[in-house]
């Protein structure tokens, strides 16, 4: 499964875009089948070698912002390189979720809340 489609890159707001929206669009969800942790990207950019976006470089990455939910529930940053690179308890790769349609950050921190 691809996790990040050229449609999906184009739905995403570069990184920074959304710091000043009160309840940011969340896009797309990918998640372990096989372990609790999920990621909602709300925003993202190709990346050079440093993991900035706004060089010159050669882009090696794609850098996403988001809600991540796993042993804590926050905001932060994750790559595609590590969504490729890392397997659940069961040696599963991440997968994106299909059927999720983008919502309000708002609406996610409600799914996760404990």
């Amino acid at each position: 499964m691809k996790l990040l489609t050229e449609e999906i890159r184009k739905q995403l707001p570069p990184l920074y875009s959304q710091e000043n929206v009160k309840d940011p669009l969340v896009i797309c969800k990918f998640f372990y089948p096989d372990f609790n942790w999920t990621w909602y990207a709300i925003e993202g950019s190709p990346v050079d070698s440093d993991g900035y976006y706004d060089t010159d470089k050669e882009k090696v990455d794609f850098l996403f912002f988001g809600y991540v939910a796993g042993f804590e529930c926050e905001l932060g940053y994750f790559s595609l390189n590590e969504l490729l690179n890392n397997r659940g308890k069961l040696g599963f790769p991440i997968e994106r979720d299909v059927y999720f349609t983008p919502k309000p950050l708002s609406e996610i921190r409600k799914l996760h809340e404990r």
